[in-house]
């Protein structure tokens, strides 16, 4: 009540002097207290509550220690060529591209108090936890003895992710409303604007894990195959950078710019079906084959919500979000 007070108190002298169209103190959003980034604004470390920096700590450092589980995992399946399980390794080097995209989700949900990214990440931990539980519950007895480690502590460590970060989405949001003010089509802008953002960063994980489940499926593919899957890889790092700045900075021709490079993005998904479908009859396991697939499908359907998003938040671009996000306020 106290802070309140003053501010109601100025409410008829500022609407007397500044004009009665202009927002009382009350109703505008705190920029001074967010940070401008190329990302979008976020929080202060010190605004965070003990509670929600003490549960950020530890999901980074839990994450960092899966990291390097992964990593020294990988290490040992690429050297001991003995007993290389082609599976296990597919396997390893999806975990470890998992791992470094929901270090970057729980970064951004927390320190922006962004729902879309916390539920990203849950997401990610989702796919991690289960795809790990699948390889585990298939491989030999000496391949469970080296993997048990890491294999327990994704399970216990993602278990207490996906229930945390529940929670944590579940609390109200107010960073939208720091940014937009009392305006609820700038708050509508704000949710797309981060949406559109969540899923261009998503779309890129799961291009990447495509390719990578492609790449290692077949180690006999062919120089042609080998080289579309090269210009794939950096085609999707390109697109998904023109899809950011497209966001970010408000540009609609850098969203027509982004669609169009989506065309090619889509003929590859459709080419990679049929190549991997074709393959089925020629081996004995169909493990790999159906994950390519539906990692396809995914991506199709994740850009179908994603140019949903960018032609609804098209229309809204020079409205002064952006002015809002990162203009410097004194």
């Amino acid at each position: 009540m106290d802070e309140t007070s003053p501010l109601l108190g100025n409410r008829i002298s500022r609407q007397t002097s500044e004009g009665p169209d202009l927002l009382s103190p009350n109703l505008r959003p705190r920029h001074q207290e967010l940070i401008p980034t190329p990302c979008g604004p976020m929080k202060p470390w010190s605004e965070l509550s003990c509670l929600l920096k003490l549960y950020f700590c530890f999901t980074i450092a839990s994450l960092m220690a899966l990291l390097s589980l992964t990593i020294y995992s990988i290490y040992k399946q690429h050297m001991d060529t003995d007993v290389y399980d082609e599976d296990n390794f597919t396997v390893s080097l999806i975990l470890l591209v998992g791992i470094v995209f929901c270090i970057y989700y729980i970064s951004r949900g927390v320190l922006q108090e962004n729902r879309q990214e916390l539920v990203a990440f849950v997401l990610s931990v989702v796919g991690v936890v289960v795809r790990s539980l699948v390889n585990f519950s298939v491989l030999e007895s000496k391949s469970k003895k080296e993997l048990l480690a890491r294999f327990v502590c994704i399970m216990t460590l993602g278990v207490i992710h996906i229930l945390c970060t529940t929670l944590l989405i579940m609390r109200p949001n107010m960073m939208a409303f720091r940014v937009g003010g009392a305006l609820e089509s700038l708050q509508e802008q704000y949710f797309l604007l981060n949406l559109c953002f969540s899923m261009v960063t998503f779309d890129l994980q799961a291009q990447l894990c495509l390719c990578i489940l492609i790449t290692t499926s077949d180690r006999a593919m062919s120089a042609a195959n080998s080289i579309i899957l090269a210009v794939g890889m950096v085609w999707a790092c390109l697109t998904s950078a023109v899809g950011a700045i497209a966001v970010l900075k408000e540009k609609k021709i850098f969203v027509w710019v982004y669609m169009v490079l989506n065309l090619p993005e889509v003929a590859f998904f459709v080419y990679v079906m049929y190549w991997v479908v074709m393959k089925w009859h020629k081996d004995g396991t169909y493990t790999l084959e159906a994950a390519a697939v539906t990692g396809a499908l995914i991506s199709l359907v994740i850009k179908v919500v994603l140019f949903w998003g960018l032609i609804k938040l098209v229309h809204s671009f020079g409205q002064g979000l952006r002015e809002r996000m990162l203009a410097p306020r004194k």
